[in-house]
């Protein structure tokens, strides 16, 4: 039995405004049938041209992950804001008598602006969870915002709310914590940080428009399938799923976005009852809910073309990237046959004005934005840096192996040491992180040439030797390796261990272990892993994550000052349980059986015992 008044009602930061209210019966009473549903309908840009805004009255475009202005990767900042510029102009012409409704832009900027060619990468947040700074995470909102914004775009689909209950889902990365309270907090946050956390810096210069998604449950699917099953109760849905809605709600946030996911044997394209009884009426968001990248199609009956199944169940724009023109044709034909009520259409597009006026879109393009030095901007590396050391775990020092004299003989190696992908991970210039060039990373440090811009002034050596293979004397060893880059559905796996078999980083490690040379493990990843062969023949062990562009923040933690003390200490905390072992598949703190390799919370710093 469902139980809609169990969920709790949401007061919003962001109150009604009876001028906006009067603005927008003003517009729908403007608008035909055409114009309203153009509102509805989300096109990618590389199929729709500004030229397409105008004539079928679009709503909204996006630009999917490796998509980028005239479909080049090297697209400049003033490539993105030109083309911005252009959809506005194609938005507000009057000719014709067609109401004038800017266009709205979203873009996933997940972990800064990360499709923009040099522009500032924070770490993912998997490592802003371990990290479990409000503050930092808010600042990081702020900065990501301005990069965003000085580029025309007004929208950002982030933050990912997903509580994160088995770690083989492939977008594991993309959550804050398996805790429903740090994903509560740090959502909030971010939030608060994109869009303003006050009346007078709110929707301001420099600040975006944040989705909470992805609405619900995407993080609790059967054997961490993306895009699959969930078969958890209502209550559990709502205590533990919805957490990070509830504070990022309240937070402000303007949209919603649906989930490809199905709970109990209903895709939530398709769950009236999730997104209108529960979302919209019960807790009260009076924003509007976007549907991800095609997901109408997978709805019971619909196809990518058609689905007036999931504007009737609250999605109020629908994102249908290549194929929004048929779309269009087919909603057109749907709602004057009474397929799609008159109320809804108007419920929706209400809805989508409301957040435009809001965020002042309408105020014209010349209204005031961040300049595009901003992108890349040296204060947001810094940000960026300072974030990727909060976020590093350290699992294992024994005998005090760190911190490292930064006057020594240092091999570096490992795939990861001089790998862009690698340490940025997914949803980075492309949609997989992958298949990049090295010039796509512009303002980017890897993690060795911070350890050489530390060691080599400090009067010490640096080889760097991939598959330390070299017969030099060194003082250490520092091993970086990891996962490849991924996102969505590749990243899914069918166990947790990082490589079955004697993988080329534990042979590095035994060759080391075999010269009496002590050996530092950097591992870059998208969630925990066993690890434990590569542990035990490390001498320390740290969990980096996905650091981002910053690379320079493993050699602030792992080098000691002149003096030989820590020049940084390490305060990264696990947010997410570590496995003992490969049949630990699903491992969260609330287990009734919970035998963990490292707990939930753990982090050793240098003032520490190491217990490992």
């Amino acid at each position: 039995m469902l139980v809609p008044e169990a969920w709790p009602r949401v007061q919003s930061a962001v109150q009604p405004d009876a001028k906006i209210e009067t603005r927008i019966a003003e517009l729908l009473s403007e608008m035909t049938l055409e114009e309203k549903l153009g509102q509805m309908v989300q096109a990618e840009i590389k199929y729709a041209n500004p030229t397409d805004v105008r004539r079928y009255h679009l709503g909204s475009v996006l630009n999917g992950g490796g998509s980028w202005p005239n479909r080049d990767v090297n697209s400049t900042p003033e490539d993105w804001l030109e083309l911005a510029r252009e959809y506005h102009v194609a938005s507000t012409d009057t000719s014709e008598g067609r109401a004038a409704v800017p266009i709205i832009w979203g873009t996933d900027a997940v972990h800064g602006h990360n499709n923009v060619v040099g522009a500032t990468l924070f770490p993912h947040n998997i490592g802003l969870g371990a990290a479990n700074d409000e503050a930092l995470v808010e600042r990081i909102g702020h900065a990501t915002a301005l990069e965003v914004a000085a580029t025309g775009i007004d929208w950002t689909f982030a933050p990912t709310l997903a509580v994160v209950r088995d770690d083989r889902w492939g977008r594991t990365y993309e959550g804050f914590s398996e805790d429903p309270e740090v994903v509560a907090k740090l959502g909030a946050a971010l939030v608060r940080g994109l869009q303003g956390a006050s009346d007078d810096e709110r929707f301001a210069a420099g600040r975006v428009i944040a989705t909470a998604k992805h609405f619900l449950g995407d993080g609790g699917t059967l054997n961490g399938r993306d895009q699959g099953d969930v078969f958890t109760d209502e209550r559990t849905l709502r205590q533990r799923h919805s957490a990070g809605y509830v504070s990022s709600l309240a937070a402000g946030a303007q949209v919603v976005m649906a989930s490809y996911s199905t709970w109990r044997g209903y895709k939530m394209h398709g769950n009236k009852y999730l997104l209108t009884t529960v979302l919209k009426n019960r807790m009260g968001f009076d924003g509007f809910v976007v549907g991800d990248w095609n997901g109408h199609e997978q709805v019971p009956g619909c196809e990518v073309d058609s689905c007036a199944t999931a504007f009737n169940a609250g999605v109020d724009m629908i994102m249908v990237p290549e194929e929004w023109r048929a779309f269009l044709r087919n909603s057109l034909r749907q709602a004057r046959a009474g397929n799609i009520p008159e109320s809804r259409i108007n419920d929706a597009v209400a809805r989508i004005l409301r957040v435009k006026l809001r965020a002042g879109l309408f105020d014209g393009w010349d209204a005031e934005r961040p300049g595009l030095e901003r992108i890349g901007h040296s204060q947001h590396r810094a940000l960026a840096r300072q974030a990727a050391r909060q976020s590093l775990v350290l699992l294992k020092n024994a005998e005090q192996a760190l911190p490292l004299r930064p006057n020594a003989r240092v091999l570096v190696a490992g795939h990861g040491a001089d790998d862009f992908e690698i340490q940025t991970g997914g949803w980075t210039v492309s949609w997989q992180g992958r298949d990049n060039r090295r010039e796509h990373y512009s303002g980017a440090t890897s993690i060795l040439q911070g350890i050489r811009a530390t060691v080599e002034p400090a009067g010490g050596q640096v080889t760097f030797d991939a598959k330390g293979q070299s017969d030099s004397e060194f003082d250490v060893a520092i091993i970086v390796f990891g996962e490849p880059a991924y996102a969505e559905g590749e990243g899914d796996r069918s166990h947790l261990v990082y490589r079955e078999g004697n993988s080329e980083p534990l042979k590095i490690l035994e060759r080391m272990q075999a010269r009496d040379i002590p050996s530092v493990s950097v591992f870059l990843s998208g969630r925990p892993m066993v690890v434990n062969e590569e542990l035990a023949a490390s001498s320390a062990f740290i969990a980096a994550w996905l650091p981002g562009s910053e690379g320079g923040a493993i050699a602030d933690l792992i080098f000691a000052d002149e003096q030989g003390k820590p020049r940084h200490n390490f305060r990264g905390r696990l947010s997410f349980s570590w496995p003992r072992d490969k049949s630990q598949l699903r491992l969260n703190r609330d287990d009734d059986v919970y035998l963990p390799l490292f707990p939930f919370g753990f982090g050793l710093q240098y003032n520490t015992p190491n217990t490992q």
